[in-house]
């Protein structure tokens, strides 16, 4: 018993000497030069992201200009729909076309035009948003994928959404409705 466990102690530290590293005192140290002279790590580009940097785009690119990026509805009571209809431009030099158009929220539908719009032409993107089951202010945002550069625009609707008169609970418990 003893054999065996002298020899799994020098087995052990037969292993840790092997294994350790005895540069004592030569550490590496990188001098301010040679960092750099590395290369700088690259962000990576996300596609479905807005970005924050100018891009330039090309000379004969679309552009979507809107007449009015937020159209504040005031203040509905719940469960009434509000409409709005965007009006943009194509201010660009070639067609523009929208490839989608989407909300932050079910509660907002928007329609885009299906058919480009010709440089100098408008178009309209009508929303609706449904104020059922909200209360208090809201801001539901349309997001608008184009060929333009930058590819994604917003528009945003906000207000206010009053409660209807349905009693609810209060101090002394839940009302019961028949």
């Amino acid at each position: 018993m003893k054999k065996n466990l002298i020899l799994a102690a020098s087995f052990a530290v037969a292993i840790f000497a092997a294994g350790c590293d005895n540069k004592t005192g030569e550490d590496e140290v990188i001098t301010e030069t040679e960092m750099a002279a590395q290369p700088a790590v690259q962000p990576i580009e996300n596609p479905n992201v807005a970005t924050t940097t100018e891009v330039a785009a090309p000379a004969d690119a679309p552009v979507i200009s809107f007449a009015e990026t937020t159209y504040d509805f005031g203040t509905v009571k719940q469960g009434e729909v509000v409409e709005h209809t965007f009006e943009f431009t194509n201010t660009g030099k070639s067609p523009l076309i929208i490839e989608s158009a989407s909300a932050s929220c079910g509660c907002t539908v928007p329609e885009s035009p299906k058919e480009p719009i010709a440089p100098g032409e408008t178009g309209k993107i009508k929303v609706q948003f449904d104020s059922k089951g909200k209360v208090g202010q809201q801001s539901p945002v349309v997001t608008v994928r184009a060929n333009t550069v930058p590819n994604i625009t917003q528009v945003t609707l906000k207000g206010t959404v009053e409660t209807n008169n349905i009693p609810t609970a209060g101090a002394d418990g839940p009302v019961k409705r028949n």
